[in-house]
């Protein structure tokens, strides 16, 4: 074994010791329930910790990750994630957070074959494809490719808005939404883009309605 991965385990000692330290019952606590208000679908990108971007404790956030934080609705990995984490767990917050410095929204950008990449990086290339107008009319390519990520966030948020446990959880008990945030690594800032919840359901209510119900909208 490696050096570095040796450290891992001294490292998880001490973690434990400190916590410990902290509080005696901290582990027992911990096992004993599992009630985050968050769901966080992020990218796998190393650099972009969950819980420590969001200033949180283990606990408090169920985590989903994956190249270019993606909605896909055939993906069956995702889409459980969102079922459990509504379902089951209740969540009160389910939040896409994107990064600038996304190394899958920089490959879609290329006119270039990812191979087996190429139908996951599709989903970010239909984004562009939707908002290919305003994003062309950017002439920095950086600043068009900080705007991808956003509209990414965007798109992804919209495509867990059109699923059925979230349009039913929202019908029953209001007790759901959906955000969309964007990590910006060089300054460490967490920018919310201030997702219109209850607008976006209201606008793809006629084609996306997956229940028998009719939708009445409250602004929370």
């Amino acid at each position: 074994m490696t050096s570095s991965y040796n450290k891992i385990f001294e490292n998880n000692r001490e973690w434990i010791r400190r916590r410990k330290a902290e509080d005696p019952h901290f582990f027992e606590k911990l096992a004993r329930t599992h009630n985050p208000d968050y769901l966080y679908i992020g990218c796998s990108d190393s650099r972009v910790a969950a819980e420590e971007l969001m200033g949180l404790e283990p606990g408090d956030a169920f985590v989903h990750r994956n190249v270019g934080n993606v909605i896909n609705g055939l993906d069956m990995n995702s889409t459980a994630v969102i079922q459990y984490a509504v379902l089951h767990l209740k969540v009160k917050h389910i939040v896409v957070c994107g990064h600038y410095g996304c190394g899958g929204v920089k490959a879609a950008m290329q006119a270039k074959d990812y191979g087996l990449l190429n139908p996951w990086l599709r989903t970010i290339r239909d984004v562009y494809r939707l908002h290919q107008e305003e994003l062309d009319a950017i002439a920095d390519n950086e600043e068009r490719y900080r705007r991808l990520v956003e509209l990414n966030v965007q798109e992804q948020c919209v495509n867990i808005i059109k699923m059925a446990v979230v349009q039913e959880s929202y019908l029953a008990n209001r007790s759901v939404r959906v955000h969309g945030w964007v990590f910006d690594i060089k300054t460490g800032e967490l920018k919310d883009l201030h997702i219109d919840f209850e607008g976006i359901l209201s606008k793809i209510q006629k084609i996306y309605n997956l229940s028998d119900e009719e939708w009445v909208l409250y602004k929370s």
